[in-house]
């Protein structure tokens, strides 16, 4: 991080911080590709395994075998064996619902995993542009960014003209207008190590990340390292009035609302910003 401290460009402040902090995690969390390994199935006991494989073993004598009793034992077996997995599903549930912080979540999550209603993406890679169908990956991102923006300055014609017609001032005039000289009172404080560290404890564990690839999970965990730096950053900002342009940019995503998936009206944009 000693590039941080010997430049005067806030642009070039940081991003020295940036490269460098992600060329420190990434070496020291290198991607690794891993099966999945997960449980999908904590429920399921060591006994109940053994059950499982007895009533397998039941059933192929069952099967080999023209007595009636094997077959009343195997549906008696059959039934002990749903009760008890149905009371260890109950048992399993309760406990993660009860050892929640967020009961309201957990239960929800709980819900989607015994429905299978997994999260699917909503993208389509066929977009109708001008009344024609594209599949181009850059077409259909360009048509995105052209209806996302021109949605914006839409927005921004019809304030405009729903303004007093007799003054036709936008905004931006009026503030020109009527705060010509800057306020002496308005004072902006230098930060601290310790205001910098209670924001970023403040911010929710989230995995999700910007362009700049630094998620507020990463940055929570990584914050006694990375305190001195950033608020030679935010120090720098406040004395020079200059915010960093790689923080001005965002990384649009957009999200299917309804009806057609063909449609980019029916799309809706969300903005990943810098965790920082």
């Amino acid at each position: 991080m000693r590039k941080v401290f010997v430049e005067e460009n806030v642009n070039i402040i940081y991003n020295n911080f940036v490269n460098t902090y992600l060329r420190i995690l990434y070496a020291s969390f290198p991607f690794v590709r891993l099966r999945n390994l997960q449980n999908s199935k904590p429920w399921l006991t060591k006994g109940i395994k053994i059950s499982c494989l007895n009533k397998r073993r039941i059933y192929l004598n069952y099967r080999n075998n023209t007595n009636p009793n094997f077959k009343k034992h195997y549906k008696r077996y059959c039934q002990i064996l749903s009760r008890v997995i149905s009371a260890a599903k109950r048992l399993h549930y309760s406990k993660l619902i009860l050892q929640s912080a967020n009961k309201q979540k957990t239960t929800w999550n709980i819900i989607k995993t015994l429905t299978s209603n997994k999260k699917t993406s909503y993208i389509t890679t066929l977009i109708n542009i001008n009344d024609e169908s594209h599949t181009n990956l850059l077409d259909i991102a360009n048509a995105f960014n052209t209806y996302f923006t021109s949605v914006a300055d839409n927005l921004l014609t019809k304030n405009f003209s729903d303004m007093d017609t007799i003054t036709n001032e936008d905004p931006m005039t009026y503030l020109r207008k009527n705060f010509k000289y800057c306020h002496s009172q308005i004072k902006l404080k230098n930060t601290t190590t310790y205001e910098i560290n209670k924001i970023i404890n403040s911010l929710k564990s989230k995995t999700t990340h910007g362009y700049d690839e630094i998620s507020d999970k990463i940055l929570k965990a990584r914050a006694p390292f990375i305190l001195s730096p950033l608020t030679y950053i935010f120090k720098k900002v406040l004395s020079s009035g200059i915010f960093p342009d790689p923080l001005k940019y965002s990384e649009v995503q957009p999200l299917f609302k309804k009806d057609e998936k063909t449609e980019v009206s029916n799309y809706c944009p969300i903005s990943l910003l810098p965790s920082v």
